[in-house]
């Protein structure tokens, strides 16, 4: 349940991106403001995990699944009469960044109801409700030829049977702790802790990684090799689909051995690929190679991240901590393609932003390999 609704909600949040070709055309919108238009819902559901999280530690996931679900409803809705209207359908953006924050209400849910021994297959198929985003790419639009509206209404009908059966079918671990403390207070805890930033950085090497490459390998693509919109298209949903299928492959592997040690390997794939695709291969076969491998990395690094954060967070910060480190995550995406777009701009190459991208993977390779191995923490 968990991750149908973690997919559901991530479809919400990503409608207005498929379709923002149309909106540019539609409102006559520059490139930064249909750009704004995307980014603001992810922002926007990037931050609002972290008091997702926390008052999921406080109200249980039992209440908050349901809730979140049914009030991202009426965004859904609104972007009907919206759509006319550059600032309405940014107002009704901000307010569709609510689907991005259930990812910190299953985490800690999940998290649970499975003995550490499971936890990290678990948590790495509830990981896979990222493949939300891939759905809403590929089935928007295509819907949309139907009917403008027609997505909006599938999508909003989706949700209110979800919100029903997640009211019904989703429970809390009846011995779960309740934290008494305020919200603020619960967020400065887990604020304090050293590993949340730890494991916050690594997570947005992993997901930000998956979530950069996701915005800006159709751009790469068509600049680079002189893809058409639709190959580049294609060849981005088969990287999407390749970091959603190794996320619980991450967390299968750390439920085997240590999840520092998946994540260090994981996160030196990863690097080794964007040296190799830093000296620009001819894409059949090399380059795809290389991209699909750096995805299979970055899958994987970002299933066995969570496997850790439930080894090394005491069980009542479980959410509290996922939020800041899924909201790192999410926050971590918009910074690699602005850089891979300035560079480009500036030196006509994309070779040194992947050089980049190998520097900062082989820094979490050793930093987990290193420090993350020993860290001790509540189960």
């Amino acid at each position: 349940m968990a991750t149908v609704g973690f997919a559901l909600t991530f479809w919400a949040w990503n409608l207005v991106s498929p379709l923002s070709g149309d909106f540019k055309d539609r409102l006559g919108l520059s490139s930064f403001q249909q750009s704004l238009l995307v980014a603001v819902p992810v922002l926007v559901g990037s931050l609002g995990r972290i008091p997702a999280g926390a008052l999921t530690d406080r109200f249980g996931a039992r209440l908050m699944f349901p809730a979140v679900s049914a009030l991202t409803i009426v965004p859904v809705l609104l972007l009907i009469p919206a759509k006319n209207s550059f600032g309405a359908m940014l107002a009704v953006g901000f307010l569709l960044g609510l689907g991005g924050t259930t990812f910190a209400i299953g985490i800690p849910l999940v998290n649970s109801w499975f003995p550490p021994a499971k936890r990290g297959l678990a948590l790495g198929v509830f990981g896979m409700g990222m493949g939300g985003v891939a759905l809403s790419g590929y089935f928007t639009p295509r819907i949309a030829k139907h009917g403008q509206d027609l997505p909006f209404w599938i999508v909003a009908a989706a949700l209110v049977v979800y919100s029903l059966l997640a009211a019904v079918l989703i429970t809390d671990r009846p011995d779960r702790k309740v934290p008494t403390q305020s919200l603020a207070h619960r967020l400065g805890q887990a604020g304090r802790l050293r590993v949340t930033w730890e494991l916050s950085a690594l997570y947005a090497i992993g997901f930000g990684g998956i979530v950069a490459f996701g915005v800006y390998l159709p751009t790469y693509l068509k600049t680079w090799y002189a893809l058409s919109p639709t190959e580049a298209g294609t060849k981005a949903a088969g990287f999407a689909l390749v970091t959603v299928l190794f996320r619980p492959i991450g967390g299968w592997l750390s439920d085997r051995t240590h999840p520092a040690l998946v994540t260090a390997a994981a996160l030196l794939l990863a690097a080794l690929m964007a040296i190799v695709q830093a000296f620009d291969p001819p894409l059949n076969p090399l380059g795809t190679i290389a991209l699909l491998c750096m995805a299979a990395g970055l899958g994987t690094a970002s299933g066995s991240v969570f496997a850790l954060v439930s080894q090394v967070t005491p069980q009542a910060q479980v959410g509290s901590v996922t939020g800041i480190v899924g909201a790192t995550g999410g926050l971590g995406g918009f910074v690699p393609p602005l850089v891979m777009g300035a560079i480009y701009s500036a030196k006509d190459s994309y070779s040194i932003g992947f050089m980049l991208l190998s520097d900062l993977a082989l820094a979490g390779c050793v930093y987990a390999f290193g420090r993350m191995r020993t860290v001790r923490g509540g189960g």
